[in-house]
């Protein structure tokens, strides 16, 4: 799923999660965890299983041509069954009945969405933490580097650049715990049948849900989410909320970047921030990355907020306007994780040009100005704060990390012939 239009705004990573091949296995996925399931519950024969689960290998079928026939079938599943069913019936003409049996089209693209969503997550995660560590760090180390603190765009007083640090590590903290609770509810299978009833199954529903679960380590829900999108959704909100606060970070970073101000800098390396004209810029591409993020994340977040009025037990449009704009809002995210993870750690520091611009300012004021907002206890203050701040942080990252178990390996490309082991109980967003 690459775009030269915007492929240099996400990672080339998380663009094959959501690619069409990648997309495809994780349907096939669904589908032969969903005749393993059913065989042993004695819905359809194993040798019908057999043939399916045999059959759900990506690279039996023409992944460009299946995408091509859904804008006429309205589904990607539409053609994904068809194609199977046909691949089944080359060797077990008997197992094509029973082939993508009491389910339908919104149960395996849902499904295939929370396992490719997954594997995007864990990208994520391991750049959230890349960049809080090296927040946490530098604030550590700045701890008591004296910087002007700004206000309205205009000189206020005195600070601490580890303060400032802490400032911007502390929303990431706070984000990837939100972001593992609301995984940990959203990333579920979905499994609803015609009308949410899964009455084809002759009661045995829930036990395939949740065999089907335990094998694709996806939490079993309540009930069917075809219409009940809230937690999906939160999910949602929870990726723009994160790349709201890297957003911020990197706006503060530009700014603090300018050849006026001049008090940090991306580090420069050959191909990166170079000007196609002038050779003497150095732009702040980091920065560039998450503000576009930034900029693009709301109207995605807005569109699967818009989208939730879903009509009776099956959507018209709205499901199929929210499938459209979640793969968006994800890559938006882990390109501007990526971004600040590469940024931050080599973030170039210049104090003596933040001492510089604060002694300009001082120069500046009257005396009785000069002792009440730039006293030299006020930047000892602002130092004991950073570093009662980053051993708060430090200390929320660790629970964190020991109350919640390791990430589930990344969905694999290749087919799903056989039985896989079924992962721990997990979220995605483990350190």
């Amino acid at each position: 799923m690459s775009s030269i239009f915007e492929g240099f705004l996400s990672t080339l990573e998380v663009q094959e999660a959501f690619g069409d091949r990648r997309f495809v296995a994780a349907m096939l996925r669904f589908e032969a965890a969903l005749a393993r399931a059913q065989a042993r519950t004695g819905l359809i024969p194993d040798s019908a299983a057999k043939s399916i689960i045999g059959s759900c290998k990506v690279e039996l079928f023409d992944v460009p041509k299946l995408v091509r026939e859904s804008g006429r079938a309205g589904s990607i599943a539409v053609p994904l069954v068809r194609s199977l069913q046909e691949a089944v019936g080359l060797f077990n003409p008997a197992a094509v009945p029973h082939t993508h049996f009491g389910c339908i089209s919104q149960d395996v693209v849902d499904t295939a969405m929370a396992l490719v969503t997954r594997e995007a997550l864990v990208l994520i995660a391991a750049d959230v933490d890349r960049t809080l560590y090296a927040l946490l760090d530098l604030a550590e180390r700045h701890a008591a580097t004296p910087i002007l603190a700004r206000t309205l765009m205009q000189p206020a007083s005195v600070a601490s650049f580890g303060l400032k640090c802490a400032g911007w590590a502390a929303p990431l903290v706070r984000s990837r715990q939100r972001l593992r609770q609301a995984a940990g509810q959203a990333l579920q299978l979905q499994l609803g049948g015609a009308v949410g009833t899964l009455a084809e199954m002759k009661g045995h529903g829930p036990e395939v849900a949740r065999l089907m679960a335990e094998e694709l380590g996806l939490r079993v829900p309540l009930s069917h989410w075809q219409t009940q999108r809230d937690e999906w959704v939160a999910l949602g909100c929870e990726l723009g909320l994160l790349v709201g606060s890297l957003g911020k970070l990197a706006r503060d970073m530009a700014l603090m970047a300018q050849f006026e101000v001049a008090e940090l800098a991306e580090a420069h390396e050959p191909g990166r921030g170079g000007s196609s004209a002038m050779p003497h810029k150095r732009n702040p591409v980091g920065a560039m990355v998450a503000l576009a993020a930034a900029q693009r994340a709301p109207q995605r977040v807005a569109a699967l907020l818009q989208a939730m009025p879903q009509e009776h037990e099956r959507a018209l449009g709205h499901w199929q306007v929210e499938l459209a704009e979640w793969p968006q809002l994800v890559m938006a995210a882990h390109g501007s994780a990526r971004a600040m993870a590469q940024a931050i750690p080599g973030l170039r520091i210049d104090t003596h040009r933040m001492q510089a611009n604060l002694e300009a300012v001082r120069a500046s004021l009257p005396a009785d100005a000069v002792a009440a907002w730039f006293h030299p206890g006020l930047a000892d203050h602002a130092a004991g704060l950073a570093r009662g701040q980053v051993q708060s942080l430090r200390a929320m990252a660790r629970a964190q990390d020991d109350a919640l178990p390791r990430p589930v390996p990344a969905v694999p490309a290749h087919g799903t012939g056989s039985a896989p082991q079924a992962p721990a109980k997990t979220t995605p967003l483990d350190h």
